[in-house]
């Protein structure tokens, strides 16, 4: 009965501990909200400079990163498009097709994995080594509310910078792909760029922000509550830090594939 009941046993428990990381998450996020319109009343206002400051971190540093990143997806989706399309003497399409992969999925998709890298993990890192000092119930101790201090600013910088990085990586695989495509088709990258333009519609552009948001909210909050959670001293928190990556990328690709799914029935 033990190698039955055992592997059971074993799932049920990781069962409840899934769910409980969900509460977890929901109830950060919440709380994070309250603090947001409500927190002036109890005297525990959302930081407004942390907010800057974590914008500056999350978004302004990782333009370089994200810039470069997204040119070389431009590049190579223009590859495959014009290889592909070729072959069935559709070259005229490759715009289009860049046009509405990019803005409708990659441009998000490859953002948010890049942040969830670069953020995600910078946020377990940094709560979860305060976690073990001890610093998060010394602010607690004081009188400073930690989802207040530590989540808050940084759940709200994400939702803003993220769509702001999806827009700027969406013109960088644009102008990437016009690079590579525009030779290939024997027009001008300033004519082919216009005609990206004149085909791209704003459901398809609101397509990516409205993943952005979404892919925004699991990475800030899946890196918050991994380092609230961290124990075990630095062992823990590189175990925290690996965790808050591959639980973040693995939440934004079913996100992902469900946006997919509905958003083009």
């Amino acid at each position: 009965m033990d190698t039955i009941t055992r592997p059971l046993e074993s799932l049920g428990r990781a069962t409840l501990a899934s769910l409980a990381g969900i509460g977890h998450a929901a109830m950060l996020l919440v709380e994070s909200v309250g603090f947001a319109f409500t927190g002036w009343r109890r005297g525990q206002p959302l930081r407004v400079p942390s907010v800057f400051e974590q914008m500056r971190q999350i978004g302004v540093d990782a333009l370089p990163i994200t810039a470069l990143l997204a040119l070389v997806i431009g590049i190579m989706l223009g590859i495959q498009f014009v290889a592909a399309l070729s072959e069935f003497g559709a070259q005229s399409q490759v715009v289009i097709a860049v046009a509405k992969s990019v803005t409708r999925e990659f441009g998000a998709l490859i953002t948010a994995i890049l942040v969830a890298g670069r953020s995600g993990s910078a946020l377990a890192a940094r709560i979860g080594s305060m976690n073990v000092s001890q610093e998060v119930d010394a602010l607690a101790v004081i009188g400073i509310d930690p989802v207040r201090y530590l989540a808050a600013p940084a759940l709200f910088a994400m939702l803003l910078m993220l769509p702001v990085l999806t827009i700027f990586a969406d013109a960088i695989s644009i102008l990437g792909a016009a690079v590579y495509s525009a030779p290939a088709l024997n027009v001008t990258p300033s004519a082919y760029i216009s005609q990206t333009l004149a085909l791209l519609t704003p459901g398809d552009i609101g397509q990516g922000l409205a993943k952005s948001v979404v892919f925004a909210i699991l990475i800030s909050l899946i890196g918050i509550s991994t380092g609230f959670s961290v124990s075990g001293g630095a062992e823990g928190v590189g175990r925290a830090t690996t965790r808050s990556v591959v639980l973040s990328i693995c939440y934004i690709i079913v996100a992902d594939m469900i946006f997919s799914f509905f958003l083009n029935r």
